[in-house]
């Protein structure tokens, strides 16, 4: 099915305006890819308690050793922010855009629109859990195995890791991959294998995340 899209021309839209809006596209996309990082690492990390505490423990005292945990602290929020920022420009707030969208969805049947579906309800979820369990965490202090797995068998947090786990790493992998396709990184030749190669990482982040929850809900 052919689709065409229809541009109108408003007062005060013009080349400053275009320029911006790569700006801030780039700055999307660049905060993405940075977080994206810092996810993967962060999944590593926790995951390492597969191994043992020790193994966890001695892992993080390295990072603490050269301070790049009081780096995180500073850094990840920061990009967060930015992130959100550039972000919120295309997000449906508004009941009537969302209603709009998801329309559109429905009528368009396209894999791609959907995952943007995905990924803007995934990003405003992330917001609200990955600035508590960002709040959370920098006030814990040291990164330990045993404090992580009492604060994991106390209370509802075993709750909100289940929910922040899948959605931050369903949202990461989207977003990477429709980075790739916009700028022109994944062309049309190999996108099938993008799909595919996202898939595994996502199922790969899912399976280490939630096994090393596993593993501090039974430490």
């Amino acid at each position: 099915m052919a689709v065409s899209l229809v541009t109108v021309d408003r007062p005060g839209v013009g080349r400053g305006t275009c320029r911006a809006d790569a700006v801030w596209d780039w700055v999307q996309v660049l905060s993405g890819l940075g977080l994206a990082l810092f996810l993967a690492f962060h999944t590593l990390l926790t995951a390492s308690v597969l191994l043992g505490a020790g193994v966890l423990d001695a892992v993080a005292g390295g990072l603490e050793a050269v301070h790049l945990d009081t780096l995180a602290h500073w850094t990840v929020p920061v990009l967060f922010l930015v992130h959100f920022v550039a972000a919120a420009r295309k997000v449906p707030f508004r009941v009537r855009e969302q209603r709009v969208l998801w329309a559109q969805a429905r009528m368009l049947r396209h894999a791609d629109t959907w995952a943007w579906v995905v990924q803007a309800a995934s990003g405003m979820a992330v917001l609200l859990l990955g600035v508590i369990h960002m709040w959370t965490t920098i006030n814990a202090g040291a990164i330990a195995a045993a404090t992580s797995a009492a604060r994991v068998q106390s209370g509802g947090w075993v709750v909100l890791y289940l929910l922040l786990a899948p959605l931050g790493q369903a949202h990461a992998v989207i977003g990477v991959y429709r980075a790739g396709v916009k700028w022109g990184f994944i062309q049309d030749t190999c996108r099938a294998q993008a799909v595919r190669l996202g898939l595994y990482v996502l199922a790969g982040g899912l399976v280490l995340s939630l096994a090393a929850l596993v593993r501090y809900a039974t430490l």
